[in-house]
């Protein structure tokens, strides 16, 4: 019996291990990275322990996409990171459970290794698409604001195409708290839901859409904790936040002109207090509303050898003074983890992912997601060979809100990049980047000294 049982899990084995050669077709792509970076100033802030501290190093990083293709119409996606690390650099110490990664679905130990980031099926189906399971998440109109660099989340999205016009249903659970046989939590509804409507509108020469987008985060109803006393009934002493987006977006092409626009407007409920009076009682606190605003424009235009561009963008900060509506720094309202325009200031794919924060005084940072702040950029590029792109780009960044800042001025900063591409598949980039600090990092006291900073890295990427 033994010995049957033995053939026929061999048996098994083959099947599983067989299975592509006769019932699915695998296709293969992704992108390996081998980068250098060197950063004069750890930190902006004189006076910090960084602020004389430079820091060079090499890292890398794998991601690999595999579609397992059933039938022309049935498709199981997948992606994973590996291998993301400093040459020669120390490992992540945090339990794995405990590190969160802010551009996986994995932690930051497990890239370190390897950690799968999507998993879902695509399915097109006689009345549309669908799609289920991990996908990339908040992905929609131009690249500001979107966060497919980010955390991806277990989706159901629903598409259907009519000549011109895709429409899109969609659903995402961002956070659940539910108690279950990996969560200890007594909590009941305290979840954070995503819900999402789009259409889009294709034509000759671009393309307009729009998105609604609805957040509901119910995870502050029983978990919010105050330093002062507590209310006499705090198992209701929480609040509810609604969060509402429309967010219309154009792409258009001019001759030899690219433009693109996108424009995101916040409402909503910050604050919708379950027990209104004890807030108010024991924490002078009422509700709150939103109404915040984020606008991006840019245009390109190419002129043969020769290009030429700009960008503007603006991310509504939090007036201080304003006590019943909330006008900025609402989670997920910035210009995302995609959208990277300096090498220093707003970097988080390079920058802040792999050298860290470039802090300057009282919680000041300079290269974090652009947020409560406006931008200007004008750049210019040549192509004087078909493989090799230089670009010369000059930004400028100031606060919309300082608060109790001493000054509003990021600064500006001169980026000089080259990419050239020595095959099809592989190229190599060398980008070098100054910032002009500005007074916005001296924090409350404009005593204080903030140290210009400049960063040189050089990449070589192979995308297969």
């Amino acid at each position: 019996m033994k010995r049957f049982w033995l053939i026929l899990l061999s048996l098994g084995l083959v099947m599983a291990f067989s299975v592509s050669a006769f019932a699915v077709d695998v296709k293969v792509s992704g992108e390996f990275y081998a980068a250098g970076l060197y950063l004069n100033k750890a930190s902006v802030a004189d006076t910090s322990s960084y602020a004389n501290t430079s820091t060079a190093f090499y890292f890398q990083r794998l991601r690999v996409g595999t579609d397992f293709v059933v039938s022309p119409c049935l498709k199981l996606v997948t992606r994973f990171d590996a291998m993301e690390r400093i040459w020669g650099g120390q490992r992540s110490s945090v339990p794995y459970y405990t590190s969160a990664d802010p551009q996986s679905a994995g932690t930051r130990a497990e890239n370190e290794n390897i950690a799968f980031d999507l998993a879902y099926i695509d399915y097109t189906s006689p009345i549309g698409l669908f799609k289920v399971g991990y996908q990339k998440d908040y992905e929609f109109g131009t690249v500001f604001g979107d966060r497919t660099n980010g955390p991806t989340a277990g989706q159901i999205q629903y598409l259907i195409q009519k000549g011109p016009f895709i429409g899109f249903i969609g659903y995402a659970k961002e956070t659940d708290k539910s108690l279950s046989a990996v969560t200890t939590t007594t909590a009941t509804d305290a979840d954070h839901d995503s819900y999402r409507l789009a259409g889009i509108y294709n034509f000759r020469h671009g393309e307009v859409g729009a998105l609604l987008l609805v957040e509901r985060e119910a995870g502050y109803k029983t978990n919010y904790s105050s330093g002062g006393p507590v209310p006499p009934n705090h198992t209701d002493f929480g609040y509810l936040q609604n969060v509402y987006v429309i967010d219309p977006y154009f792409k258009y092409q001019i001759g030899p002109v690219a433009l693109q626009g996108e424009l995101q407007y916040w409402w909503g409920d910050a604050a919708k207090w379950q027990n209104p009076l004890a807030a108010s009682t024991y924490l002078g606190e009422s509700n709150m509303s939103i109404s915040a605003l984020s606008v991006f424009l840019d245009a390109t235009a190419n002129l043969g050898m020769f290009y030429v561009g700009g960008s503007f963008a603006y991310v509504s900060g939090d007036n201080p003074d304003s006590t019943e509506r909330v006008e900025g720094n609402i989670p997920g309202q910035s210009g995302g983890l995609d959208w990277n325009p300096c090498l220093i200031m707003f970097n988080t794919v390079d920058t802040a992912y792999w050298a860290g924060s470039v802090a300057g005084y009282d919680g000041s940072v300079a290269n974090t997601e652009m947020a409560n702040a406006w931008f200007f950029q004008a750049r210019a590029g040549v192509k004087p060979l078909p493989n090799l792109d230089t670009m010369l780009s000059v930004s400028y960044a100031m606060a919309d809100q300082k608060g109790s800042y001493n000054g509003n001025s990021y600064g500006w900063e001169a980026d000089l990049t080259g990419t050239y591409k020595i095959t099809n598949n592989l190229s190599y980039m060398l980008g070098i980047g100054y910032l002009f600090t500005g007074d916005y990092f001296k924090g409350y006291a404009g005593s204080n000294k903030v140290n210009d900073d400049y960063i040189v890295i050089n990449k070589l990427t192979l995308s297969f």
